[in-house]
């Protein structure tokens, strides 16, 4: 059984803000493993159910986005199957990366959330206006979420925090409605 997500206070009216959800990959949307087979081709392993929730999140209207400090073939196959077309890979600093989608959308910085795990998510963190990790993050990651998940990277975190921005917004409803047969 997991433990319950974290929800600082002010979480749902930052989340309820949101027209940009950005994600990290490894530790996000996969458990951080990276295999390589015999001939050095590189295999991840993405929660369906994490897919899902993208797609509902594109379906309420908000922009999905991914800043990844890899390059990977992989990431470019789920990004074109989830419809994502926000996609920098190769990210040495992923402030810049951010800027860069800024720009592109001209969404401004605290109608953004991003999802993170590592260090290197921080400088991202502090600039964007609801700040979401999977349970496993690392712990300096958690306390400066908005949003801690109750379920770690590549197993549901991303579906569950969508979740939770979708209600916050009210878009629940419009997102789910396929489904719910309202």
């Amino acid at each position: 059984m997991n433990a319950p997500p974290t929800i600082r206070d002010g979480a749902r009216e930052k989340a309820a803000r949101i027209r940009l959800f950005l994600l990290d990959v490894d530790g996000v949307l996969t458990d951080g493993g990276i295999v390589y087979d015999a001939n050095g081709l590189e295999t991840k392993r993405f929660h369906v159910r994490d897919g899902h929730g993208i797609v509902m999140m594109r379906r309420a209207g908000i922009e999905v986005g991914i800043i990844t400090g890899r390059n990977s073939p992989v990431t470019a196959v789920r990004a074109r199957e989830l419809g994502i077309t926000l996609v920098i890979q190769g990210a040495l600093d992923k402030a810049v990366a951010l800027d860069r989608m800024l720009l592109d959308t001209g969404i401004p910085a605290d109608a953004v959330s991003y999802v993170g795990d590592d260090i290197v998510d921080l400088p991202v963190f502090r600039r964007v206006g609801f700040r979401a990790a999977p349970a496993d993050a690392e712990s300096y990651v958690c306390e400066a979420a908005d949003y801690v998940a109750s379920k770690g990277g590549g197993q549901g975190a991303v579906r569950e925090i969508v979740e939770f921005v979708l209600n916050a917004a009210g878009l629940w409803e419009k997102a789910a409605s396929k489904y719910l047969g309202q």
